[in-house]
């Protein structure tokens, strides 16, 4: 079978952040910080997997943190609409990677076990836990599973060939990292699982936390799953922008080619 070819795909960004935002105990907590929100396709041939689905333009108001694009334009300079979407990995239901689900009705989900239940269990009676999560991205993903449209992975999956998730954990309860295989190898695409290339090169964990220990062995587990440390794509970085290709428009990226110039860690 042929390589995947991967896009990263920003939809939104967030400048009024500083360093206190991104790491525990950083030195300079008070210089800025932006913050990068994507969502990512995978492609091959006549095959198309959306990873993650962002949040609309009504997330964003209720939370002060407006889109650029909404996830559904985002798309179109791949030629493609949300009702072609037929299968998106959810690496975790919080609202900025789980708000688009609505967004996409034809769309069969595959998403942990763990973070479903973490994301409608007890847990979510706590206000710092919940924050993150919205009711109503939660419901429509039980409404997918009740109409037979959620695929439920336990720890690590092939979802098809050349591309397997791996639970990760650490920011989020069922937090999963997903595994493709392209022409410059297998290239990581670690979601929340670091937010910035600096959490998982320097080891700096990210504030939004509900198992520091299962974030800190993740960020080995990343550099277990790519070919090399360059093929590691944080969740959020802004750098990401720099560092690869930009196609199609001005905030499509594409990372199967490998970066542009092979930067330091």
């Amino acid at each position: 079978m042929s390589d995947w070819e991967v896009f990263a795909v920003k939809y939104a960004e967030r400048n009024e952040r500083t360093r206190a935002d991104s790491f525990i105990a950083d030195d300079n907590h008070n210089v800025q910080h932006d913050m990068d929100y994507f969502l990512w396709v995978l492609r091959r041939d006549d095959e198309l997997i959306l990873v993650d689905t962002g949040y609309d333009e009504e997330e964003g108001q209720q939370r002060g943190r407006p889109i650029s694009t909404d996830p559904r334009e985002a798309l179109k300079p791949f030629g493609i609409s949300a009702n072609d979407i037929t299968k998106v990995i959810v690496t975790h239901l919080h609202y900025d990677h789980a708000g688009g689900l609505a967004l996409f009705p034809n769309a069969q989900l595959y998403l942990q076990e763990k973070e479903m239940a973490f994301a409608s269990g007890a847990c979510m009676c706590d206000q710092n836990l919940k924050a993150p999560f919205t009711a109503d991205h939660i419901c429509e993903a039980v409404k997918r599973v009740y109409s037979g449209r959620v695929e439920f992975v336990d720890g690590d999956a092939e979802i098809t060939d050349g591309i397997t998730v791996h639970c990760i954990g650490g920011h989020s309860r069922g937090l999963q990292a997903v595994r493709v295989k392209t022409k410059s190898g297998y290239l990581c695409l670690a979601s929340d699982a670091a937010h910035y290339y600096e959490n998982v090169f320097a080891k700096k964990p990210f504030p939004i936390v509900v198992d520091i220990d299962n974030m800190m062995a993740g960020f080995d587990r990343l550099h277990e799953l790519a070919s090399r440390p360059q093929l590691i794509i944080p969740g959020h970085d802004p750098l990401v922008r720099q560092r690869f290709e930009s196609v199609l428009s001005p905030d499509i990226f594409q990372l199967h080619n490998g970066p542009l110039t092979e930067f330091k860690i």
